[in-house]
């Protein structure tokens, strides 16, 4: 019952109706003055516990903190993309992170898989949004407030297509001046990461015909990809249109100018871009304390091109973070205004000291620390190597570089001369007369119908002409250094291991040093398949050499057959089947490479896979997924040997 809330008693409960209402109103007056004591005394207590109450939060918020995120807020997990602006950006907040105790982790990953993974919250914060670029990908999210724009981190950006300064005083000074050097572009435009924002932006461009683009290609590779084609371009004076952005050191490092005349694609003053700090929803509310230095980082271009200067002379992220940070601690002091460790002190009491990680390992003893303070430096000498090969032998290996270059062109343009049709028809066909049968004839019609359906089939060809280049490469090298090792046991022993660390070093590692001397293009795709996949026709030529029957070897050198006849009539012929084998192995190995060498700008099907999971598209994966599996059943069937039963 409330305070001074009076109850009328029943009817018939006393003397009638007028004692009833005197005694009634006698009640009214005495609860009345009740209420009032009461009212007085408990707002009297009220007050007191509220000052008693702050008393102890004043004592105790030494220790507990005044805005202490809670133990779900310690993991703070950061979206990156493949730019060293971005890197630059997260290794400097996750070096502060750390050093408040926080545990920040990072993943690496195209842009619109960073944005569904911030409404899926698996991860946390993404600060690359560069806009109005990246419009496109976050509009939906915030749509559907998945997502939080924290602010931004940095302003006076630009990001849009630039030329070297030497083609920029030629003429090209806009977008509408690029499609007049056509001819000496070569019609091709070189982007960044398949599915990044700026290739769909160029990609718009060409398919809608765009300042007469509409006969250009773009050169899809990666940000260090499209830098070494630039500095290719630069040292030998060659016209070259690029994805420009700053910062970045490239600004320093070349003299480059940025095309007028995009405001519509790129955004207006000339591609000025603004980069936005971004979140999932409820991050803030949750993290409070997390949420005031995500507001307070505020970057510089200059700072972030020093960072990337050292991350491109071979320093790590987290070295090249800490370093300009102790440089610069004012501005590290800007960003913790208003922070709190997250054991709740002040972040300026304890700025530069890191906090341990619960889960870090144990300590390294003497031995361990002695062992990782004296490294042998294998990969500088490597890269020293590469140095040195790139600037005495540019020549050569451009030479070689237009020579396949060519080559591979050729054969593209020979498969794309057929009609489609005629194309399918005479594929059928052939392996009906080679094969004898009417079930694999079938499959290779239909499959080449479906690819053609898909429309796919200008990629199809191109890969296709990929695989057949580097099979015939492999295969030209593999079967004779396959004979020798056959009859040499001490070279196949010595190539042994060469031949182990050809197959189980990473594909990706063949792709540096071949980006590095031959630049983007099918070039160093298909350098890095044929030492992929000439293992397979060394080690099965030697395998089937090896086993041919001794008896038959003796019977033809006791009919006084020569060393070569001996090979040539017998040897081979005995080894054809593990040979065919090796050949098809080779064939399939290639095609396993489609996918990497898409990533160094050697087109075909791997381009739209890579496209598809860098902006999570289902389907254009799946539907390139499938061609590529159809081309490999249709080759692996086409070429397989024949069973001996």
């Amino acid at each position: 019952m409330a305070p001074g809330h009076i109850t009328k008693p029943k009817s018939g409960t006393c003397c009638g109706p007028e004692a009833e209402r005197g005694s009634v109103g006698g009640e009214r007056n005495r609860d009345r003055g009740g209420v009032r004591r009461l009212r007085v005394a408990h707002d009297d207590a009220t007050r007191s516990g509220i000052a008693w109450l702050w008393l102890v939060i004043l004592a105790l918020s030494p220790a507990i903190g005044w805005a202490a995120d809670p133990p779900q807020c310690r993991t703070v997990r950061f979206g990156v993309v493949g730019f060293s602006d971005v890197t630059a950006a997260t290794a400097m907040t996750t070096r502060v992170l750390k050093q408040l105790g926080y545990a920040p982790a990072t993943v690496n990953l195209s842009v619109p898989v960073i944005f569904a993974s911030l409404q899926n919250r698996n991860l946390d914060v993404f600060l690359g949004n560069w806009m109005p670029a990246q419009e496109g990908d976050r509009a939906a999210y915030l749509a559907r407030h998945s997502i939080e724009v924290i602010g931004a981190n940095l302003e006076h950006a630009r990001f849009t297509l630039a030329v070297p300064k030497y083609l920029y005083d030629q003429g090209l000074k806009d977008f509408a001046s690029i499609q007049r050097f056509a001819p000496q572009l070569h019609s091709t435009l070189y982007g960044i990461e398949p599915g990044a924002a700026a290739n769909r932006l160029i990609l718009g461009m060409i398919e809608s015909n765009a300042f007469g683009l509409g006969g250009f290609r773009l050169l899809e590779s990666s940000e260090q990809g499209m830098l070494g084609e630039l500095e290719r371009a630069y040292r030998a004076r060659k016209p070259i249109v690029f994805v420009g952005w700053e910062p970045h050191p490239m600004n320093v490092r070349f003299q480059i100018e940025y095309l007028a005349g995009g405001d519509a694609t790129f955004g207006p003053n000339s591609g000025g871009a603004t980069i936005d700090t971004v979140a999932r929803a409820g991050l803030v509310m949750e993290c409070p304390n997390l949420g005031r230095l995500l507001r307070n980082l505020k970057f510089t271009s200059r700072g972030e091109s020093q960072i990337m200067e050292r991350l491109q002379q071979g320093e790590s992220p987290e070295v090249a973070a800490q370093s300009w940070m102790d440089a610069h601690p004012d501005i590290v002091r800007g960003w913790l205004v208003g922070v709190n460790r997250f054991d709740g002190r002040p972040a300026l009491a304890g700025l530069g000291t890191e906090v341990a990680d619960a889960t870090t390992v144990r300590p390294a003893n003497g031995l361990e620390r002695w062992m990782a303070a004296h490294k042998i430096h294998v990969g500088d000498a490597a890269a020293n190597v590469l140095e040195l090969l790139k600037t005495h032998g540019s020549g050569t290996f451009d030479t070689v570089s237009a020579v396949i270059r060519a080559l591979v062109d050729s054969v593209t343009r020979a498969l794309g001369s057929i009609p489609a049709l005629a194309f399918i028809v005479a594929a059928a066909v052939a392996t009906r007369l080679v094969k004898r049968s009417w079930a694999l004839t079938v499959l290779v019609g239909l499959g080449l119908l479906f690819i053609l359906n898909q429309g796919y089939w200008a990629a199809m060809l191109e890969t296709l002409a990929l695989v057949l280049v580097a099979t015939l490469f492999a295969v030209a090298i593999g079967i004779p250094v396959g004979i020798a090792c056959a009859h040499q046991p001490r070279f196949h022993a010595l190539l042994r291991p060469v031949l182990d660390l050809m197959q189980t070093l990473p594909t990706f590692v063949y792709l540096i040093p071949t980006l590095v001397l031959f630049g983007l293009g099918p070039v160093p795709g298909l350098i890095s398949t044929v030492v992929f996949a000439m293992p397979a026709p060394i080690r099965l030529t030697q395998a089937g050499i090896t086993q041919v029957p001794a008896a038959l070897k003796e019977v033809a050198q006791a009919f006084g057959a020569t060393g070569f006849q001996l090979l040539w009539k017998v040897e081979l012929p005995s080894a054809s089947p593990l040979i065919l084998a090796g050949v098809t192995q080779c064939i399939m190995l290639s095609l396993s490479m489609v996918v990497v060498a898409a990533l160094v700008g050697a087109g075909g099907l791997g381009v739209p896979v890579v496209r598809a999971l860098n902006s999570v598209q289902v389907s254009t994966g799946f539907d390139a997924g499938l061609v590529i599996v159809l081309l490999a059943v249709i080759l692996d069937r086409v070429f397989r040997p024949r069973d001996r039963g």
